[in-house]
């Protein structure tokens, strides 16, 4: 199978080389991965978007959004896109979204597959609850 991935051009911005990660993945993934991008862009404006680990496996890197550190990692696998939260075990979840990691004792993620669809205020309700987090990170609770 012929890989579609090549690095984004030098000089890019991180904003432009995750519209060409999605861009990359011309299926589905591509469009839940816009999707959730959109998501939570919405729910904090103030965040950063970054593209990190950039590898000779992964060349393009992952999308992570940031906001005093990292709220989520955006991914996608081979049957669904998946949103990596670092301090996902200490976040409270309500709506149950989070569905992998679970027994994970820091990080928590949420794989949204083709038909999947997504519950927009619980995601943003989620990454504003990772923002928080960053935000005491260092203060007591």
């Amino acid at each position: 199978m012929k890989s579609r991935t090549s690095p984004a051009p030098k000089g890019k911005s991180p904003s432009q080389e995750i519209e060409a990660i999605i861009k990359n993945q011309d299926d589905w993934r591509g469009e839940k991965l816009s999707l959730l991008r959109a998501l939570i862009k919405k729910a904090d404006p103030g965040l950063v978007e970054e593209v990190k680990w950039k590898k000779p496996s992964n060349p393009m890197g992952v999308p992570v959004w940031s906001h005093d550190g990292i709220i989520c990692v955006g991914d996608a696998l081979k049957n669904a896109v998946r949103l990596t939260f670092p301090k996902g075990a200490q976040m409270k979840d309500p709506k149950k979204l989070f569905n992998t990691r679970l027994d994970s004792n820091t990080v928590r993620a949420i794989d949204i597959h083709e038909n999947d669809s997504v519950n927009d205020a619980a995601l943003k309700n989620l990454i504003r609850e990772a923002v928080s987090l960053n935000q005491t990170r260092g203060k007591s609770v």
